[in-house]
């Protein structure tokens, strides 16, 4: 069966390959099924999000889709900047993204600089069923950024089961403990079941 991913991100489009394809899904772009629209991301939740966006793949080519919306969500600034991640304080780049997390965590001590990066994953199947999986993985925000891989906030977050920030892990390291990674094994199990039921 094949499967449209709302998202212009290749890296994304890949992963959801890896996940899918040993379940019988060929995963397509959404370029590659001729949609370019970029819905309005309105939802309060990085769910809600997921659902827009797979909703409105499968309204317009009539197939299977999948999308996620993810983001970073920092305790100590009542959880910001949550499903504005992408489009943070209205700022163009990730590294002013980056030091506005940094400037507005800057008196908060080491004990309580707290953070996860969520991912919420939504599938729409060829018959309009929809499924819900979100992982996230948990750590804390550095007082500098540190690493060169990664992107968005990766070289602030430092996760504890890595000893080091997302930034300096390798991609491999990155993808075992991911959010999206997590999210994408939850969806897998959940589609697994409802085939075998």
């Amino acid at each position: 069966m094949q499967v449209i991913a709302a998202t212009h991100n290749k890296n994304k489009v890949r992963e959801f390959k890896e996940i899918l394809s040993p379940l019988g899904y060929e995963v397509i772009s959404a370029e590659e099924a001729g949609y370019f629209d970029e819905p309005d991301e309105t939802g309060e939740t990085f769910r809600d999000n997921s659902l827009i966006k797979a909703r409105a793949i499968y309204a317009a080519c009539h197939k299977a889709a999948i999308a996620d919306d993810s983001g970073l969500v920092v305790d100590a600034i009542g959880g910001e900047p949550g499903v504005y991640s992408a489009r943070y304080g209205g700022l163009e780049k990730n590294e002013d993204r980056v030091r506005l997390v940094l400037d507005k965590m800057k008196n908060v001590p080491d004990g309580e600089r707290s953070a996860r990066f969520v991912c919420a994953v939504a599938f729409v199947s060829a018959d309009g069923a929809e499924t819900l999986a979100q992982g996230c993985s948990e750590g804390y925000i550095t007082r500098e950024p540190e690493g060169e891989n990664g992107f968005g906030y990766d070289p602030i977050f430092y996760s504890p089961e890595l000893g080091k920030t997302f930034a300096q892990a390798s991609a491999e390291e990155k993808n075992a403990i991911s959010h999206r990674g997590r999210a994408l094994r939850k969806l897998s199990e959940e589609l697994r079941v409802k085939a075998i039921g």
